[in-house]
């Protein structure tokens, strides 16, 4: 759906440096585009030819991602956080969230719309970290069944960008479910993509598609976000570093906004 205040139909992109850093501290530094796949051998390069542990990149994206929902909570309606997980790692991502959230005195809930025994690697490693903290986690179908209270807050950690497929099962009634309550005033935001959206394409993958009011994705643009449909579904687009190696950026992406070019 088309921005009628936005007439070139270019997303409008929100720039955050590494966690510590503002982004005026980055002037020379462009944004980059990248396909999907480039993005899966970015994680892959940075573990391999740098050795940075992916579960180091887990935790960067998290803290970033602490930052955003700090902001947002802040004009929330509420301080009651729901944080919808699903297999992969934009769950371990949401997992590593609850837990910097958690320690900053917030009470998230974590919903899980996968059994807990099907998550595997850091997202497991993240996982059994908050079960040890006593972080609240409940089954999607339960949640789903308790009528729960329209949150302040909802974090969309269910799929990442790997996701080629519609949405279908629970997760597609947790999906309908979070933009009930957007309707009646709860704040969205997305893990990397908006769920249910093809971040290659910038096209929703059936009727369950996430509609954010901020998404933010990690290290590069996805190829799909410049489409006019993909708009509606991210909200306004924050881009947040992981911290991997600039080279590897250079390598895999194409400069999208020179450091001129952006907007203040």
């Amino acid at each position: 759906m088309p921005d009628p205040t936005n007439p070139s139909n270019r997303p409008i992109f929100r720039v955050s440096g590494p966690p510590a850093m503002l982004k005026d501290e980055h002037p020379d530094q462009p944004i980059y585009e990248m396909s999907v796949e480039n993005c899966r051998r970015l994680d892959e390069l940075a573990t391999t030819n740098f050795g940075i542990p992916s579960i180091v990149l887990m935790e960067n994206a998290a803290i970033g991602l602490c930052k955003h929902a700090q902001e947002m909570l802040e004009a929330a309606r509420s301080q009651i956080i729901i944080i919808c997980t699903g297999p992969g790692n934009n769950a371990g991502d949401g997992f590593a969230l609850a837990r910097h959230l958690h320690t900053l005195g917030y009470s998230p809930t974590v919903v899980l719309a996968t059994p807990a025994d099907d998550i595997q690697g850091d997202a497991k490693i993240n996982l059994d970290i908050i079960l040890k903290m006593k972080i609240e986690i409940i089954g999607a179908e339960d949640y789903l069944q308790s009528n729960p209270k329209a949150p302040g807050l909802i974090v969309d950690a269910l799929f990442g960008t790997g996701l080629t497929r519609a949405i279908s099962g629970v997760a597609e009634e947790l999906v309908h479910h979070m933009n009930a309550c957007k309707k009646v005033g709860a704040l969205i935001l997305a893990v990397d993509v908006p769920s249910g959206l093809n971040a290659q394409t910038g096209m929703p993958m059936g009727d369950a598609v996430i509609i954010a009011d901020r998404t933010v994705t990690f290290a590069a643009i996805k190829d799909g976000y410049r489409s006019i449909d993909a708009q509606f579904y991210l909200g306004e687009l924050h881009l947040a570093s992981i911290g991997v190696p600039t080279s590897l950026l250079e390598l895999l992406g194409t400069p999208l906004q020179q450091p001129q070019d952006r907007p203040s």
